[in-house]
């Protein structure tokens, strides 16, 4: 019996990228069957991963969690009522494998019967017989290292299986999986995929979604009440449930013009300093009113009657934490940031604005391009494709006026951890017409990738 596993579980157990397995497929390197991939094609094509955690890929997967600013809790277990079930499903696949495997001994058995039956009406049959007797008793008493692989690989699964659940969107086929606690909202929001909610606890009923497959439990309690037409097409609410298995729901990923204009009472988490002329204003949001925004987009900020509108450079798979670079100029906002804003002092939020925002069912290559504290958004769009493994490649042209760039070491990490991510600092002292000439020279054309630009009017135009 074939073993088949999903797309995006084989990403995880060889360590690449589900963009890299899809280039594969299309090359032709890797076949599948209905989106799947089967265990012998998967030994075939990585002869040599290693399926047992490895020192140096656990390294790489530490940059990666520090780098994107997700948590480093990703092997967290489970809620002990959710692990409890999912054990029970696994149980369950076991002891169905256990039964067929003792199904197919019975019909060994029956079938050297068979053979010593016909040998006796047939002596002549008989050498033959007794040879094929001992070659399929030879074949099944040895254990192949392609089998030892594939042990390793299923046994490797299994533990993500009870780690961890896949989730499915349909229409969309965007994949996330739901860890440690996390509801599936909380689970999408940290995978990057923007689907849509209101207030992420349990009163609105805008993160209602249909479950088309799969289990999925009731963790926290909501107010909402479904109609007898929601409970008859399987809806749930998105923020009050957790996947037991791997689940399809069906919903809708979020567009920058179907989010709604939000007003949020924040706190200051902390200023910090980047250069003597520019900050990171840290600031967290409630934890019944996250902020619903796409990477790319800007928020006004208000404190004490001063006001101004800055892009966000966070990713919205950081849950609660806004960051956005704030420039020493001469307004009263800019001010007040640089002079006396404390921690935990209150800043309102209103927005988000824009349109610039990730091309989520793109495969093309992504080219980000920064001029100065023009990366603030980039580095949003960026964390975001990366969260979304979606890019085949991802390359970072960022222009500043000093050196060293403010974060480079964030930038020089994502190129460490990722082999399909490439960072080029430019100098602003050379001119925009220079710097840009630099980038053409290395693409040529620009209808062979998308470009994410952000930075002064002249050189945008």
């Amino acid at each position: 019996m074939s073993h088949y596993l999903p797309l995006a579980r084989v990403a995880r157990l060889v360590g690449v990228t589900r963009s890299t397995l899809q280039r594969m497929i299309r090359d032709g390197e890797m076949m599948t069957f209905d989106g799947q991939i089967e265990l012998d094609e998967l030994l075939r094509v990585f002869p040599n991963v290693k399926w047992q955690a490895d020192g140096e890929f656990e390294r790489v997967e530490e940059i990666k969690r520090k780098a994107f600013g997700k948590r480093v809790m990703e092997r967290a277990l489970p809620d002990k009522e959710v692990l409890a079930e999912r054990l029970f499903e696994l149980g369950k696949e076991f002891a169905g494998a256990k039964s067929m495997l003792i199904y197919y001994d019975q019909i060994f058995r029956w079938l050297e019967t068979k053979m010593d039956a016909v040998a006796e009406d047939d002596p002549e049959a008989l050498d033959a017989l007794q040879s094929l007797k001992i070659w399929l008793r030879q074949e099944l008493d040895a254990v192949p290292e392609e089998v030892e692989r594939g042990k390793a690989l299923l046994a490797e699964e299994s533990v993500m299986r009870v780690m961890s659940a896949r989730v499915t969107v349909q229409p969309s086929g965007h994949e996330f999986f739901v860890e440690g606690n996390d509801t599936l909202l909380e689970a999408a929001l940290r995978a990057g995929i923007s689907l849509n909610y209101g207030c992420s606890n349990g009163n609105c009923g805008e993160c209602k979604v249909r479950l088309v497959s799969g289990k999925a439990k009731k963790v926290h309690p909501h107010d909402y009440v479904f109609h007898d037409s929601d409970k008859a097409n399987g809806a749930i609410l998105m923020c009050s449930y957790t996947a037991i298995t791997d689940l399809v729901i069906e919903a809708s990923v979020t567009e920058a013009a179907d989010i709604p204009h939000q007003s949020i009472p924040t706190k200051v988490r902390s200023v910090e300093p980047l250069d003597p002329d520019l900050a990171s204003l840290h600031l967290t949001t409630p934890r019944s009113q996250r902020l619903h925004f796409l990477a790319g987009q800007s928020v006004t900020l208000t404190v004490d009657g001063c006001s101004g509108e800055f892009y966000v450079a966070s990713c919205p798979c950081e849950d609660r934490h806004i960051e956005l670079h704030i420039r020493r100029d001469n307004t009263p906002f800019s001010r007040k940031v640089f002079n006396d804003l404390a921690k935990k002092a209150p800043v309102t939020l209103e927005g988000p604005h824009g349109h610039c925002v990730i091309k989520m069912d793109s495969r093309r290559p992504a080219i980000f391009v920064a001029w100065d504290e023009g990366f603030a958004p980039i580095k949003s769009l960026i964390q975001h494709a990366l969260s979304l493994e979606m890019a085949e490649g991802m390359e970072l042209f960022w222009i500043s006026e000093h050196l060293p760039h403010y974060q480079e070491n964030l930038c020089h990490s994502w190129a460490d951890a990722l082999d399909n991510f490439h960072y080029r600092p430019l100098f602003a002292a050379a001119g925009a017409e220079a710097n840009v000439a630099v980038i053409l020279a290395e693409h040529p054309d620009l209808s062979r990738a998308d470009f994410y630009v952000a930075g002064p009017t002249d050189f945008l135009e």
